[in-house]
């Protein structure tokens, strides 16, 4: 693992190199990106860093640098060599007061590059009782808050399942802790829109175009009557769904593995769709 904080790459990428005193830290006042490394470059960098740019400005922290986050990779990717990887890229509000209120030092930026293990081809997922706050000031921001997505997966986990999945206050399926869902219902391709709360996934988008399906909202018991669900996101690409909740389910379902086929043919074809 190689990491690269504010204009500086580290030669010891486990020493101290963020204050106790960081907003990221003590409040989890950030915003950060995970991008996937493919041959020792970045997929989907142009997209991932205009996501980030609205997560900064939606958490209301300075504008993000992006020819700085942009030489902070090439510095952590000359070092580290990846076939497979992945970059954590995460944006601070910097050394603040010990409560919520931001102080006024420079925010603090951080590149890290480390390998990336391929992700199995199913996963397995449970529901959790706390819904996602739609209409709350995170909502469809990529913040470092992940508070609740560790309580959900470890929820997850106690049930034996790999993956978190959400409803959001509307009662409407909303999107996994790490992941957004897609589904099929009588050979239909759908998944949530962005109004639902969910992220606006880099994966999500990409799937949309390149294979099509049908944004809408439904209750989150539409997976009961779903025929295939599967997950995508950076480190999964497209995920098939072995089990949800007590109801094992056919994975890869055809959908399915027509959307893991067209994902495995067109990324090769542009690290930067």
């Amino acid at each position: 693992m190689h990491a690269w904080v504010n204009g500086r790459l580290l030669d010891d990428p486990g020493a101290p190199s963020v204050t106790v005193r960081d907003h990221g830290f003590t409040v989890g006042d950030g915003v950060f990106e995970a991008v996937k490394v493919v041959d020792g470059q970045p997929f989907a960098l142009t997209r991932h860093l205009a996501r980030m740019a609205r997560s900064t400005a939606g958490l209301g922290l300075p504008e993000l640098p992006a020819a700085d986050v942009r030489t902070g990779i090439e510095a952590v990717l000359a070092a580290e060599h990846l076939p497979l990887g992945r970059l954590r890229i995460t944006y601070t509000g910097g050394v603040g007061p010990l409560g919520s209120g931001r102080g006024d030092h420079p925010p603090t930026l951080a590149v890290v590059a480390d390998t990336l293990q391929p992700s199995s081809p199913t996963a397995t997922v449970a529901t959790v009782p706390w819904p996602r706050n739609e209409r709350g000031a995170l909502a469809g921001l990529k913040t470092t808050s992940y508070a609740e997505n560790v309580v959900a997966l470890a929820y997850a986990h106690e049930r034996g399942a790999g993956e978190a999945v959400f409803a959001n206050l509307s009662g409407h399926l909303c999107e996994g802790a790490g992941s957004n869902v897609f589904y099929v219902v009588g050979g239909e391709l759908r998944t949530p829109t962005l109004a639902s709360g969910c992220l606006a996934g880099i994966s999500r988008a990409l799937l949309l175009e390149w294979y099509g399906g049908r944004e809408v909202d439904a209750p989150i018991d539409v997976l009961d009557e779903a025929d295939e669900i599967f997950l995508v996101s950076t480190t999964r690409d497209v995920q098939a769904v072995s089990r949800c909740d007590d109801r094992e389910l056919e994975a890869p379902g055809p959908v399915t593995a027509e959307c893991r086929a067209v994902w495995q043919s067109r990324e090769p074809k542009d690290t930067d769709p």
